[in-house]
């Protein structure tokens, strides 16, 4: 039985997910069997015809029938018109979260309704194995990080599959498959080929017991290591980056087409642009004046408002300044604070004034300048200083910079300079040590300018760039950015190798392209021993290694690649994910990019994105994406970004102490009882942790109310892009509606095995006459509500993507469907097009519903069926009904909407036919009978409005 559920279900192999790793098959096998175990129970409910629903049985039903006919969803692209929709890929952490359920959901959804609509559709899964998060779990287990991976991949993949989706596993890939990696050392090599890829001397954070690099947000508040507890250090290390600065005007200009037509969020736009931070000012230089005889050059400093010159009083250094590492080898002090730095907040205040230096106004040169300008001014180091922007030099001007009055405010006692007001304020604007705020804004200049006063920000900062440059060119006008290039040097293990050798005589020489992969060596022992660190530099087998060029002894690149890397690429991998030679081919790459349309959250709107923007720039100016200059070497031509999912969350109203979910009684949701006090607790809907107790884990409700109405109920929630408030008590409202609708579809069994009369045909040929019947103002009403929510949710599926108002539109038709007869034929067709509308949110519900109306289990899916589109009825069925304003001794009561009589009706006749069709209508208006036995009907403008005398 095993083997048969094991082929069923799709499973080949003994080993669920596998791939070469350092030369062997490694595969992981640990958790198959209770997996097994688990769905072999499962499986043994089952869905039978003429049931009472059973979402879950339904599940698994279509899910065993969708694996007997998995195959490649997406033929090649070529002549076609295709749809490339992609969600941002997982990291296999081993469980899936519901925001991962909405992040695929959503996708799924669109890629389905596109099928139906006769799109070739790409829609791919793969996963972003590589990452610290592995290796930690490899040093805290004792285990090979590729075992958990993969062990991890494994149990996600049938997660996923539960989630009746349909994802093409065919172009499945893994960024930690030396197959798929091979291609990420290749485009290296290709950066590295153009001057794009480099070394460079960069300060890092060290751990000096784990003996590692740390990222930032690996370093506590009090500057230790997250792991190890030992004080960072800083540390000058040489580290590969990728010139992404090369780029950085496309990066910037085209995010404006990006824009157009809303198709990326303006929200995801502005950041970008924030993030390569594009600044137009001056660079002006401020001479140094020494104390102890030294000669030093002058500081040049990066000002996007050189109108503020009058007002500098200090100037502050980055640590890394020429200046403070010169002053540093002899100053005590100030070696003392540099070590300390790393301890202090990034928007510390800290300062160390310089006691040998001080700086020089450049303006104090021109004998017009007021003498309070002429004072030289101190210089600082200061921790607030990037640098790595603008010279690593900050001119400090406290009456109108934020950053700079309150690093003043602290480090000085002197009165704060102001030489800007607003144009509003008079002009006797002095020096203000009292000031609460600075004045950061544009303005005049004030009369401690000289003759620059009364002049405009724009027009002053202009001029004194100007003086500056004509008296020896100290200043010019300049822009300078804030994006840098991006360090992918990581000293870890579990990533991408840097392709490169190191030979003493050669310098740094790329690994040939026939030699590549270069894959991660097995360092079993390292993990057994549960060391930190990175083990690459101890596998000497591995690093030892002949020179390409030379042949002599060298030594390969021990660090890896920023996991980013992988991900900035791996969307054109789906593009071509078999071929062995090349990244993808550019047929592929020309047939299937840009991504149409890509799904992910907006925590990813800086780095990923923007990395992605760039390599996939680099490859459009290469072979590889001949096209791909014609899309500006963008990406993806549309982005959505979902919203975060958040959990019902319980705190104590006395402690606000998380609670957990057995100490509250939630009999009633709306008011959670505290079991040991009996207090009613508080709630609230929060970001799901751990700590808050609050986590929901999407199998639970997937086994409880069933794949299906789990998507609708995420979907229904709350619009895509806002938080969704996750509430699993309002899910039992989405299977009441499924279990009407399947009720009315078993009543309705094999209505469509012969089609009634189509609904096109049968509004042509009704009848006008008295004795038409209030059924044939129900059908109309109900045939113009289908063409109307079928406009409504193709817009939603393809521009708005308001998924909720889909759900909505559904419930809506339902019930209007649902209020006809089951003899009605336009019932039957107004059913069939509802199930079609139904597929892609409800996949395994549509199907059984389709097999139901057909009784038969050989009909074709229903999502091969095409999705419906408009009939032509709408105008006409709108043009034949119109508004009825019903008065009683001539106040308005009510209004209904009648079918528009005939022309051929006249006097009485007109009359008795128009009370008959008020009175049909609205028979459950308690007014009816009065109506009825009123002794006068005055009709008006042809049955629009009807006074009825009582």
């Amino acid at each position: 039985m095993r083997k048969a559920l094991i082929s069923r279900i799709g499973w080949n192999q003994p080993q669920l997910v596998s791939w070469r790793h350092h030369g062997r098959l490694a595969a992981s096998r640990s958790s198959s069997f209770s997996r097994l175990d688990h769905i072999i129970i499962a499986s043994q409910r089952t869905y039978a015809h003429g049931a009472k629903l059973d979402l879950v049985a339904l599940d698994k039903k279509w899910q065993h029938i969708w694996g007997e006919r998995e195959g490649p969803l997406t033929t090649p692209l070529e002549d076609e018109k295709k749809m490339y929709i992609l969600p941002m890929f997982p990291y296999p952490s081993g469980n899936l979260h519901l925001g991962h359920f909405r992040n695929y959901t959503i996708p799924d959804v669109l890629a389905r309704f596109r099928r139906m609509q006769g799109y070739n559709v790409l829609l791919p899964i793969g996963w972003d194995a590589f990452g610290l998060p592995a290796e930690n779990a490899a040093i805290e287990r004792g285990i090979d990080p590729a075992v958990w991976t993969k062990d991890n991949i494994a149990k996600m993949k049938h997660q996923l599959k539960g989630m009746n989706g349909s994802w093409d596993w065919s172009r499945e890939l893994a960024t930690c498959d030396p197959e798929f990696y091979k291609h990420t050392q290749r485009i290296f090599l290709m950066l590295h080929e153009r001057g794009l890829a480099y070394q460079a001397e960069s300060m890092v954070n060290w751990d000096p017991v784990d003996k590692t690099v740390l990222a930032n947000e690996q370093v506590d508040s009090n500057g230790l290591s997250w792991r190890s507890g030992a004080k960072v250090e800083k540390r000058m290390l040489k580290q590969w980056f990728f010139k992404i600065s090369e780029f950085r005007e496309s990066l910037l200009e085209d995010l404006d087409v990006l824009a157009k037509n809303g198709r990326w969020p303006e929200r995801v736009v502005s950041m970008q642009k924030n993030w390569l931070g594009r600044s137009k000012g001056a660079q002006v230089r401020f001479p140094v004046l020494s104390f102890d005889k030294q000669d030093y050059e002058g500081i040049q400093a990066f000002t996007t408002r050189p109108d503020t010159l009058f007002g500098v009083q200090y100037i502050a250094l980055a640590s890394n300044h020429p200046l403070v590492i010169e002053l540093a080898k002899t100053d005590n002090e100030l070696q003392k604070f540099l070590e300390a730095m790393p301890t202090l907040a990034a928007d510390s205040k800290a300062g160390y004034v310089l006691p040998s230096v001080r700086a020089i106004n450049p303006l104090a040169f021109d004998p017009k300048t007021p003498d309070a300008t002429k004072a030289s001014v101190p210089i600082y180091v200061a921790p607030y200083v990037l640098g790595d922007y603008g010279h690593g030099a900050v001119m400090g001007v406290p009456g109108h910079d934020n950053r700079d009055f309150g690093f003043w405010k602290q480090n000085s006692e002197d009165p704060v300079r102001v030489v800007i007001r607003s144009a509003s304020e008079p002009a006797e604007v002095a020096s203000n040590s009292s000031l609460s705020e600075p004045f950061p804004h544009s303005g005049v200049l004030t009369d401690a300018c000289g003759e620059y006063a009364g002049k405009t920000s724009a027009e002053a900062g202009e001029a004194l760039v100007k003086l500056l440059a004509d008296n020896g060119e100290v200043a010019k006008a300049t822009e300078t950015w804030r994006l840098r290039d991006w360090l992918v040097s990581r000293q870890r293990y579990w990533g991408t190798p840097i392709p490169i050798i190191h030979c003493d005589s050669c310098g740094p020489v790329p690994v040939p392209v026939d030699q590549l992969p270069v894959t991660l060596p097995s360092v079993e022992g390292h993990w057994l021993r549960g060391k930190a660190g990175n083990p690459l530099e101890e596998a000497h087998d591995w690093v030892n290694t002949p020179c390409p060029e030379c042949g002599h002894a060298a030594k390969r690149d021990t660090d890896t690649m920023d996991t980013f890397v992988d991900s900035s690429w791996y969307f054109m991998r789906f593009a071509d994910p078999h071929n062995t030679e090349n990244p993808f081919s550019a047929d592929s790459a020309d047939s299937t990019m840009p991504v149409d349309l890509y799904i992910g959250g907006v925590e990813h709107a800086i780095l990923h994105l923007l990395y992605a923007r760039f390599i996939s720039k680099f490859l459009s100016t290469t072979p590889l994406w001949p096209t791909g200059a014609l899309e500006l070497g963008e990406p993806f031509k549309q982005l959505l970004t979902q919203g975060m999912v958040h959990g019902k969350t319980c705190t104590d109203p006395s402690t606000g102490r998380f609670l957990k979910p057995e100490e509250v009684d939630m009999e009633n949701p709306n008011k959670p009882i505290i079991i040991a006090t009996g207090q009613t607790a508080n709630v609230t809907y929060e970001k799901m942790s751990k700590s808050k107790f609050n986590g929901v884990d999407p199998a639970t409700c997937t086994e409880k109310y069933g794949a299906d109405a789990t998507r609708a109920h995420m979907l229904f929630q709350a619009p895509p892009t806002d938080v969704l408030e996750w509430d699993e008590g309002k899910i039992s409202g989405v299977t009441r509606w499924l279990r009407r609708l399947h009720e009315r579809m078993e009543r309705n069994r094999g209505v469509l095995s012969s089609l009634p009369t189509d609904p096109k045909v049968y509004f042509t040929n009704k009848p006008s006459d008295l004795n038409s019947s209030a059924l044939l103002d129900k059908e109309t009403a109900t045939w113009l509500a289908v063409q109307n929510t079928i406009t409504s949710i193709t817009e939603s599926l393809s521009q708005t993507y308001a998924l909720n108002t889909v759900v909505s539109d559904l419930m809506g038709l339902t019930n209007t469907v649902l209020d006809l007869p089951e003899s009605s034929p336009v019932q039957v067709h107004a059913l069939a097009t509802l199930v079609k509308m139904l597929a892609p949110i409800t996949p395994a519900f549509a199907e059984e519903s389709w097999q139901i109306l057909h009784d038969s289990t050989s009909v074709p899916s229903v999502l091969m069926e095409a999705f419906p589109v408009e009939d032509g009825t709408a105008e006409s069925l709108k043009s034949s009904r119109h508004v009825c304003a019903v008065q009683v001794n001539g106040k308005l009561k009510f209004t209904l909407e009648i079918e528009t009589p005939s022309d051929k009706l006249k006097g009485d006749v007109l009359k008795d036919w128009i009370v008959d069709k008020i009175t049909l209508q609205a028979s459950s208006n308690p007014l009816v009978e009065k109506l009825k036995g009123a002794k006068k009907v005055i009709v008006v403008k042809g049955g629009k409005t009807v006074n009825f005398v009582i």
